[in-house]
């Protein structure tokens, strides 16, 4: 009740006046005036005329606090209150964890992206701040959840979850490290235990779930919002508790993260694909931490954010709809969570780079190349057409990896795709676009379906060639890629070279094999101090 209270004290008093001038006007008003108690003043205070104080009750609107939507209770409960028991989630967290970080080291090899950290101001270094990893940097929390979660995002090679809304939940890794990492040094500078990485893992777990579960049933990208409003709001979740907050300080953080400005997906799209989605996670992720720690400081939050008439998130935002939910929150989506192993590439087209690799070899075996081929038939899944599916010139790194043609015409030229072949020298060559020319792409009912099934969540794409000379090659079609939990086994060891190749190409082999000693047992990086763990991924220039 006392939470309740304290904030209809906060709604009653308009921000344009000053306590002062409230008691002035309270004062003057007969049944007001001989109220001593400036609390109680506040709270009786009206701006309403005396006429409207006597119009009907069905024309004034009654100012009652509510009770937090359940949609922010329900993920303060499960932040709160929730025990991961799933061996599976914590062991695929461990491999999510060292995932993320090799592909936020590989994104350092990229001026583009390097040019986008550090300090807001060059030079600052914060005493026990947050650590960078692969750089010399020390932040504040939140400056650094927007350098770590942008590299990690920056070359899309992390982890992606599909669903009726796309995005990739260990984007939300870049404000949960930096929250543990500032809490660990800060803590011990003061005497204090530090958390640790078992904390970092229990927080990716809660995060993946939230951003999930949302993600399940609720299409954001239909009402042309960006997916990184959900890592905004999961990130603000977990990040709440490891600093302390209880459950209804959590639910104030969480409404302020559904009230604050969303992103717009036109970023993404055509005409206007640009960089922005490579820092967006990062943007979302220094948002969090910045709530959360307002919360902290003493803002409140805004309990109907989702459900108030015309001013509420549905009413704004989502078309009038609530949210739908398949499932409670629980460690489905770490366990099920996709991992980009094979190719840097938008996930729609992950199958469709492997079958263009297979493509590649069997024209090698008949003695053709691409000149010889006449036309290119891609199957896909709807999400891919909506997303992937592009004509025209391709303007910059980030126009190509987001097209599907482009991700086929590459392997199926030179037999690779890597990080590299995005860039300006590799796409000036005229073979590509004339590739691209001769591709058409069709929507598969059936890959449509099973992408949204919940016990296939399959990715299938088919690639059918026809030659110049009539040949018409056998359709190779892939329905799970090998990040997909159905290929996890076959997955893991491409994993781990990955992680090796990440690494060792930014810190070199020993510190490669430093990290591995420290991160290949989940017992064992599990006990480790945050600080420790991330200092073996920092330089020192």
């Amino acid at each position: 009740m006392l939470f309740f209270a304290r904030h209809t004290t906060r709604a009653a008093l308009p921000r344009t006046l000053s306590r002062r001038t409230a008691a002035i006007r309270v004062a003057s008003t007969p049944l007001l005036r001989n109220q001593l108690n400036p609390v109680l003043k506040i709270r009786q205070f009206s701006v309403m005329s005396s006429s409207m104080m006597s119009a009907p009750a069905s024309i004034v609107k009654q100012n009652v606090r509510p009770e937090p939507d359940q949609v922010l209770q329900d993920i303060a409960d499960y932040v709160h209150n929730y025990e991961i028991t799933s061996r599976l989630a914590w062991e695929t967290a461990r491999l999510c964890l060292i995932d993320t970080l090799g592909c936020g080291l590989e994104a350092l090899n990229f001026e583009q992206c390097t040019n986008l950290l550090g300090p807001v101001v060059e030079g600052t270094t914060v005493p026990n701040g947050t650590r960078v990893p692969g750089t010399p940097y020390q932040l504040d929390p939140i400056r650094g959840a927007f350098n770590i979660g942008t590299a990690i995002r920056w070359l899309d090679y992390n982890d992606c979850w599909l669903a009726a809304e796309w995005g990739h939940p260990s984007d939300n890794l870049g404000g949960i490290l930096a929250v543990a990492d500032w809490l660990a040094r800060t803590n011990k500078a003061k005497g204090l235990s530090a958390p640790k990485v078992k904390d970092v893992l229990e927080a990716m777990v809660k995060a993946h779930e939230i951003q999930g579960c949302l993600a399940l049933e609720n299409s954001f990208n239909r009402v042309g919002l960006d997916h990184v409003v959900l890592v905004k709001v999961a990130t603000t979740a977990v990040v709440s508790k490891m600093l302390g907050l209880n459950r209804e300080q959590t639910i104030d953080a969480v409404s302020q993260a559904w009230v604050d400005g969303q992103s717009l997906r036109t970023y993404r799209h055509v005409p206007n694909t640009m960089s922005r989605k490579s820092w967006a996670a990062g943007d979302a992720c220094s948002r969090a931490v910045n709530l959360a720690l307002l919360v902290k400081s003493g803002v409140g939050g805004i309990p109907s954010v989702l459900t108030a008439k015309t001013w509420g998130f549905y009413d704004v935002l989502f078309k009038s709809q609530g949210f739908k939910f398949q499932r409670p929150y629980g460690s489905y989506v770490m366990e099920n969570v996709l991992f980009k192993i094979s190719y840097p590439a938008e996930f729609h087209s992950q199958t469709a780079c492997e079958a263009a690799m297979t493509l590649h070899h069997e024209l090698k075996k008949i003695g053709k190349t691409t000149d010889d081929i006449a036309s290119i038939r891609i199957r896909t899944q709807e999400a891919a057409i909506r997303i992937i599916d592009k004509k025209g010139p391709l303007n910059n790194y980030a126009d190509r990896d987001h097209c599907i043609q482009y991700m086929v015409a590459v392997p199926l030229i030179y037999g690779r795709l890597t990080t590299q072949d995005y860039s300006d020298e590799v796409a000036s060559d005229p073979r590509i676009d004339a590739l691209r020319e001769k591709m058409e792409c069709v929507e598969d009912k059936t890959y449509s379906l099973e992408y949204h099934a919940p016990d296939k969540r399959s990715i299938g794409n088919a690639i059918q060639i026809t030659l110049k000379d009539g040949t018409v090659m056998d359709e190779v079609a892939v329905e799970y890629p090998v990040g997909h939990k159905l290929r996890r086994d076959e997955g893991i060891p491409l994993l781990l070279e990955k992680f090796e190749r990440h690494v060792t190409k930014r810190l070199g082999k020993e510190r490669f094999d430093a990290i591995m000693g420290a991160s290949k047992e989940l017992d064992g990086i599990s006990e480790k101090d945050v600080d420790e763990y991330v200092d073996l991924y920092v330089t020192k220039e």
